[in-house]
């Protein structure tokens, strides 16, 4: 079970200083839940970037270096045709092929690296149970902070309601 603390902040600017005074007082495990996205909050999360481009260019590369080997294989090894005079090993005429393969395979890792990263498939959360929360799509900005223990929870709660906080709220559920 893991448990958050949940403070509403009615500006932009009021939820960035508390996220800000949060980390500056130890607390580290801090989400931001928005409307719109919000300046300079990634950075005062903490947030590390996305090893997505990462992914991508590898599993771009394998695509391309798989799908080359295979129409190589084919033409040269397994079954080779002489057509026309050319050479069994036409390096030009794979191109297409391979850019393509490459484009699938990177768009494939992607899309199921958001999928991994995100977390899904998760049907609900524990903050959507709560009615408050709601303001979190029209004009909230929330500021999650995970805890452990009662007493993580008192500290959080207190340090919530010090920043200015207009609703602060506790929540214990599966991840």
């Amino acid at each position: 079970m893991s448990r958050w603390v949940l403070g509403e902040f009615r500006s932009p600017e009021r939820m960035v200083e508390a996220a800000r005074a949060l980390r500056a007082s130890g607390f580290l495990r801090l989400d931001a839940h928005t409307p719109y996205p919000v300046e300079d909050v990634d950075a005062v999360l903490g947030l590390s970037g996305s090893r997505l481009p990462l992914l991508a260019l590898l599993a771009g590369v394998g695509g391309a270096a798989g799908a080359y080997v295979v129409q190589w294989f084919t033409q040269a090894v397994d079954w080779p045709l002489n057509v026309g005079g050319r050479p069994l090993h036409s390096g030009p005429a794979f191109i297409p092929i391979t850019f393509e393969s490459a484009v699938l395979a990177a768009a494939g890792a992607i899309f199921l690296g958001v999928i991994v990263a995100c977390g899904l498939p998760r049907v609900t959360h524990p903050f959507f149970d709560l009615e408050a929360f709601r303001s979190a799509s029209i004009d909230g900005f929330w500021l999650a902070v995970a805890v452990d223990g009662s007493e993580g929870v008192d500290a959080a709660e207190g340090a919530l309601r010090q920043l200015g906080a207009a609703v602060v709220l506790a929540v214990e559920g599966r991840r």
